[in-house]
């Protein structure tokens, strides 16, 4: 472990995102929502710095089941690397990779607080199908304005770079599927985020499971208005489909 160069409260931002990391991995684990690589990872903006969490799911080999984690700036400085000898600096191929991976998203975004990558078999599914996928699943249509998570195909243009295009197209854009992988989420704060997880890989396997009986169809009437009622979106929903219409 390297020393620390962070200051009191900003080593007290990486035990609570540590907290919250560990208990979003646990629901995503015993729920089955994460395939049998474990491969999920938190990338989480320290306030008022340019500097980057970054928190990995352990693998399913692992001996060391702790929760470390590595803090880079944008440019790739360490600050704290906990990763321990002998093991990879979570993702990049030196721990500094791991503020410089989604550096573009939070230095363009400042609504974006934390970037979430996760393989789950029903995304994964979509994603390596190569198609869009539409959200069709009442659950998780309820918690966002968006209607559909692009795919991300082409690897010659960074995926930082991508989630940004997305984001400036269509603002309610919560995730991507990365092509022959897994996704992309991001948001406010990790749990939030990873409760989006959850909710939208239960849509997708359902929405996988009607492939079978013809495919998943649109929503009825008055469904949308129903769904966004309930959790307080339905104002901004009805400015949208006004839009659209």
């Amino acid at each position: 472990m390297t020393s620390s160069t962070l200051s009191a409260q900003q080593a007290a931002f990486v035990e609570q995102a540590r907290q919250d990391f560990a208990k979003a991995y646990r629901v995503l684990k015993d729920s089955r929502t994460l395939t049998a690589t474990n491969t999920y990872q938190a990338y989480l903006r320290v306030p008022d710095s340019e500097l980057v969490v970054a928190l990995h799911a352990p693998g399913p080999w692992a001996d060391d089941e702790q929760i470390r984690a590595v803090v880079a700036s944008y440019d790739g400085v360490v600050a704290l690397d906990e990763t321990t000898e002998g093991s990879s600096p979570l993702s990049g191929s030196k721990a500094g990779g791991n503020g410089r991976r989604y550096a573009a998203v939070f230095r363009q975004r400042p609504e974006v607080n934390v970037v979430i990558h996760v393989h789950t078999p029903y995304l994964g599914g979509w994603a390596s199908a190569h198609r869009v996928l539409p959200i069709r699943y009442a659950a998780s249509q309820r918690v966002t304005l968006a209607r559909e998570l692009p795919i991300y195909i082409d690897r010659r243009q960074q995926e930082a770079d991508f989630i940004v295009e997305k984001i400036e197209e269509n603002p309610h854009t919560p995730a991507i599927l990365e092509a022959n992988g897994g996704a992309t989420f991001w948001g406010a704060g990790i749990i939030q985020a990873s409760r989006l997880i959850l909710l939208i890989e239960e849509g997708a396997h359902f929405q996988g499971l009607a492939e079978l009986f013809g495919g998943s169809q649109e929503f009825g009437p008055g469904v949308l208005e129903q769904q966004w009622k309930m959790t307080g979106l339905w104002p901004q929903g009805q400015k949208l489909l006004e839009e659209v219409a």
